[in-house]
């Protein structure tokens, strides 16, 4: 993938973190607030080119022209479960963005996603859409999302993930060279089972404390 299409997120803050829910004895509750912190700090560098538009407003002294998000609001996309736990702190940082979700599972034996939900919310083609997932590992659930979004009038995408394995980043590329990839960390491979090594391990059961 081109280096500018995928974008290390290398703030000390983010690195911390990441390293203490990787470590296997970080308890449920403290792995999701450590995910939500996570998330807030991503958001700031996946939306530091959100467009703006001067606006008139009056503070207590005077008139001016400032600044302020142009255009709809945007759209965060959750690729169930385990996208909901960093949706929580993107929400933290834009209270107003839309939020849509797709139900997607990984077959264990073809590792093939398979889709069995999917909400969104009006107007894709006009909106920023941000899809979240922890994991960027084989790839496929992440390319048929985004390829359901773009049926659906998406075009302005990004990816977001906390972790990635070379393999995935290069799946998802050959798929969607267009949607820029956000990540913490691109790992050194996956496992015969199709998880990120090191990684942190299945990122839905450690959320929500399931095995």
């Amino acid at each position: 993938m081109p280096e500018k299409q995928v974008h290390i997120i290398s703030h000390p803050l983010v690195q911390h973190k990441l390293t203490l829910m990787r470590w296997k004895e970080t308890s449920s509750s403290k792995f999701r607030a450590l995910l939500r912190e996570v998330s807030l700090l991503m958001a700031y560098e996946v939306m530091r080119d959100l467009p703006l538009e001067k606006r008139e407003i009056e503070t207590p002294l005077a008139l001016m022209r400032s600044p302020m998000i142009k255009g709809k609001k945007l759209c965060l996309v959750s690729i169930l479960r385990a996208g909901n736990g960093l949706i929580e702190g993107m929400l933290d940082l834009v209270p107003s963005a839309r939020v849509g979700h797709i139900g997607l599972y990984r077959d264990p034996e073809t590792l093939q996603a398979i889709e069995y939900y999917y909400k969104m919310p009006s107007s894709l083609g006009e909106r920023q859409v941000i899809v979240v997932d922890p994991m960027l590992a084989t790839a496929n659930t992440a390319v048929a999302a985004i390829k359901k979004l773009k049926a659906d009038g998406a075009s302005d995408i990004r990816f977001v993930c906390l972790l990635a394995a070379p393999e995935g980043v290069e799946a998802f590329h050959a798929a969607h060279p267009d949607v820029p990839v956000y990540t913490a960390s691109v790992d050194e491979q996956l496992n015969e089972h199709g998880y990120i090594l090191p990684g942190l391990g299945d990122a839905g059961d450690r959320i929500y404390g399931t095995r």
